[in-house]
């Protein structure tokens, strides 16, 4: 499997296609071409663990081949940045994680799971500068909610309804400045929602790749529920990674990075499309990959701590805000 100073050499990278650009390989180097075919990009396959491709692309046996050699995995994604197809690179047969995972049966996980995203959500909102009553009252209700875990009186349903308790008040408080009418997944009601969804999304694959490299059956959660050609386990294991996507929309806000004008609003949705949305991917992207180390090492010890079905207490806790200002 792959090691964390291994893990450490590999990159994420972005292809923002545009009419007549071309994917093609040489040396073992992905190379990106424009229609006048100068070299937009060019990197090693060798250190490549997942490559988002944003446009329309011919995909051939030879990028498919390479994919399975080089084990990175491909994203494809559309000019209204969904995405609409995979090739992930996967360990198979790891059968006694499959049966540790379709024998547990317990709340435990799913508890510790959203103390460490709530934890981390008050940790943002006690980064920002010069906070104001409302925010110190908030991040007081964060950690009393914070307090409730972990309970044996807790089922899932009661803790799904203290995860969104936490959360409104958590997204009141972080965006609250910018005309904030609350977070509604999907709608894209707003340009802050608009970037948290495709924010999410580009963490969402980050972190299927990381879970792909051990073999989990990742439609087995531990707190989202069996459901149809969902990935529950991946819904799973982002939740403490998301204010890493949260945080960073904020600091876009505040240096005046997010442009309204940049977005088109269709059917009462704003939507981001083609090179407008380059500035908007790079910064996403390049906060996953400032944390992709801290990520790697908290999903390598949620395995071994799984596999050798270790307490819950001895799960890894993943907080890398406490440093930051918003």
């Amino acid at each position: 499997m792959l090691s964390a100073p291994d893990f450490k050499q590999k990159q994420i990278v972005l292809a923002l296609l545009s009419r007549g650009d071309k994917l093609s390989f040489k040396n073992d180097n992905i190379i990106i071409r424009g229609e006048d075919e100068n070299i937009k990009h060019q990197s090693t396959c060798y250190r490549l663990f997942a490559l988002f491709i944003v446009g329309h692309v011919v995909v051939t046996s030879g990028l498919l081949q390479r994919a399975k050699k080089f084990g990175f995995s491909l994203i494809l994604m559309g000019h209204n940045l969904t995405v609409y197809g995979q090739f992930n690179n996967k360990t198979e047969g790891n059968v006694v994680l499959r049966k540790r995972q379709y024998d547990y049966e317990n709340t435990d996980l799913a508890q510790h799971l959203v103390m460490n995203k709530i934890q981390q959500q008050r940790e943002v909102l006690k980064n920002i500068r010069n906070k104001d009553e409302k925010k110190r009252i908030a991040i007081q209700h964060l950690q009393n909610h914070e307090a409730r875990l972990p309970s044996p009186d807790l089922d899932l349903q009661n803790l799904l309804g203290l995860e969104g308790s936490a959360a409104r008040v958590y997204f009141q408080q972080l965006f609250g400045r910018e005309s904030w009418h609350g977070r509604k997944p999907r709608a894209k009601q707003d340009p802050t929602n608009t970037l948290l969804d495709i924010g999410y999304t580009l963490l969402f694959n980050f972190v299927e790749g990381l879970l792909n490299l051990y073999g989990f059956d990742l439609y087995r959660g531990v707190y989202h529920q069996q459901f149809y050609q969902r990935k529950s386990l991946v819904c799973d294991l982002v939740e403490p990674f998301r204010p890493i996507i949260d945080s960073r929309i904020r600091k876009a806000f505040s240096l005046g990075q997010v442009n309204v004008e940049d977005f088109d609003v269709i059917q009462g949705q704003y939507r981001l499309f083609g090179e407008k949305s380059r500035s908007y991917l790079k910064w996403l992207l390049e906060e996953i990959l400032t944390h992709k180390q801290g990520m790697f090492l908290y999903t390598q010890q949620y395995y071994r701590c799984f596999m050798r079905q270790k307490p819950v207490d001895e799960y890894p806790l993943f907080n890398k805000f406490l440093n930051e200002k918003c």
